[in-house]
């Protein structure tokens, strides 16, 4: 059964003959009469873990097991940074995210804190990914085609204004006010986690209206980081940083497809926007959306190379013989390595290379720095009376629900956009619930909005992790229960 489970998987893989995947295809059978040691007598030299690797899955679906995974190991660094400070441990803890970092080359140094090293340095690669997603999106995904990103995006903005409204009725005029864009953007590691413990009972196009729409909330909390939490702005430090985004871009349009290029200019561009006064993760979103998508190869002129390649390498090869003693195999076997690498977009490439890292590493330190919030010496009558904590709370929770159910209703009485192929209307309250799941990119813009008021960052924290686990409840319990099972 596991056998026609992967099948069954592998024949909605795009693009990909039936019978070329037979080949790829490891059934139970198979596997059993296998040799253990996996001598390479059926032409498969397999290391011991090496299937569990094997299945082939289009990009969408490698996305959306990334962030699935990634969303279980951010929950568990989450509840660790709890445990971690409403225990013994909380003043090591205290002293480690505050432990002061540098690095000095002569006269030139800089420091900062771990929690600062983290929050503006490593977030910058998170915000580097968010931003190679975004112009993905845009360019062949669900926003590239004004017929189905109309939805994702008026659902979105629905969904930014009425939390940060909310929030800002709980707040105006009092010292929280600063934190109204707290509960505007979507978390889409955990949502997504949430969704998949639905199984088979949510439509695949759902899952793509969540993905769309938490993007379009990235892209706003991006523009609301920009415009609303930059302090002051040293012009000069800015000219430069304008000027390196102009180098990006040349290098774009010269045809420079090798990664290293935008990697060091970006990395210049962190610390020019550091300087300049403009929240430096921005350098990720702006070096993201100059890597270029195109590849250097169309799929035809690959073929061509390929088939070409294939002749030599079987006229070059020794039966019998080690590739390490025969150059010209070695020769070709790389260039075909090349090729491979050049038919695919560096935008491609590096979303790939990034996406574990980031989800695995990044995120959940983030998650680890930033999560450790003192609840033991709380006192929780007073917590939900806080206007700052219900303001995130309940913008989380009540804004997003009302937010993007309210717009997709009236977008859709007004003949604007349409439901994704397979949804029903009555699925979208479950998606805008799940979208009140706001973790990182929340407890990110608390950080800016109250550096320097520890009392009301905490305040806010509070509220972002009770209104992402009410709303991630909520919103699981809605499509659980309004969803059509999946046919048996």
């Amino acid at each position: 059964m596991a056998g026609i489970g992967i099948r069954g998987r592998l024949r909605s893989v795009s693009g990909v003959p039936w019978a070329l995947l037979q080949r790829w295809t490891v059934t139970d059978r198979e596997r059993s009469e296998r040799p253990a040691d996996g001598d390479g007598r059926d032409g498969v030299i397999l290391a011991p873990w090496e299937q569990a690797f094997a299945r082939i899955a289009t990009p969408f679906e490698e996305f959306i097991h990334r962030q699935t995974t990634g969303g279980m190991v951010l929950m568990a660094t989450t509840l660790v940074a709890l445990l971690l400070a409403n225990s013994a441990l909380a003043p090591a803890y205290e002293h480690l995210v505050h432990l002061p970092a540098g690095l000095r080359i002569g006269t030139w140094g800089i420091e900062k804190t771990l929690h600062h090293w983290i929050n503006d340095g490593l977030m910058a690669l998170f915000f580097f990914v968010v931003g190679m997603e975004l112009k993905r999106e845009m360019l062949v995904g669900e926003l590239a085609s004004l017929r189905h990103a109309t939805l994702p995006i008026v659902a979105a903005i629905g969904g930014m204004v009425v939390p940060a409204l909310i929030y800002a009725a709980f707040n105006g005029g009092a010292p929280g006010a600063r934190g109204w864009g707290i509960p505007m953007a979507t978390d889409i590691a955990f949502s997504i986690g949430v969704v998949a413990l639905l199984a088979g009972r949510v439509p695949r196009a759902l899952i793509t209206f969540l993905v769309a729409l938490a993007i379009v909330d990235d892209l706003g909390a991006v523009l609301v980081i920009a415009i609303f939490y930059t302090e002051k702005i040293a012009l000069g430090w800015l000219g430069w940083a304008v000027a390196l985004v102009g180098l990006l871009w040349v290098f774009n349009l010269a045809g420079v497809r090798r990664t290293m290029p935008y990697f060091l200019a970006a990395t210049v561009l962190w610390y020019l926007l550091l300087q300049s006064g403009v929240h430096a993760t921005l350098a990720g979103v702006l070096g993201a959306f100059a890597v270029p998508a195109r590849p250097r190869y169309d799929p035809a002129a690959f073929s061509r190379q390929v088939r070409g390649l294939m002749a030599k390498f079987d006229q070059s090869y020794r039966p019998g013989a080690s590739i390490l003693t025969n150059d010209e195999l070695r020769a070709i076997a790389q260039t075909l390595g090349n090729g491979a690498v050049q038919v695919q977009a560096p935008l491609q490439r590096l979303e790939h290379l990034w996406h574990l890292p980031v989800a695995f590493l990044i995120v959940p330190v983030f998650a680890l720095f930033n999560a450790g919030i003192p609840l033991q010496s709380a006192d929780w009558s007073e917590v939900f009376r806080n206007p700052v904590t219900l303001g995130a709370g309940l913008g989380l929770l009540v804004g997003k629900f009302i937010g993007i159910t309210g717009s997709v209703w009236l977008a859709l009485r007004c003949g604007i956009g349409e439901l994704p192929t397979g949804t029903r209307l009555v699925q979208i309250p479950g998606v805008a619930l799940l979208a009140g799941i706001g973790f990182t990119m929340a407890i990110f813009i608390s950080e800016l909005a109250f550096r320097g008021y520890p009392q009301l960052l905490v305040d806010a924290k509070t509220g972002v992790l009770c209104g992402s686990v009410l709303s991630g409840v909520a919103g699981y319990l809605w499509l659980r229960f309004t969803a059509k099972p999946a046919p048996t």
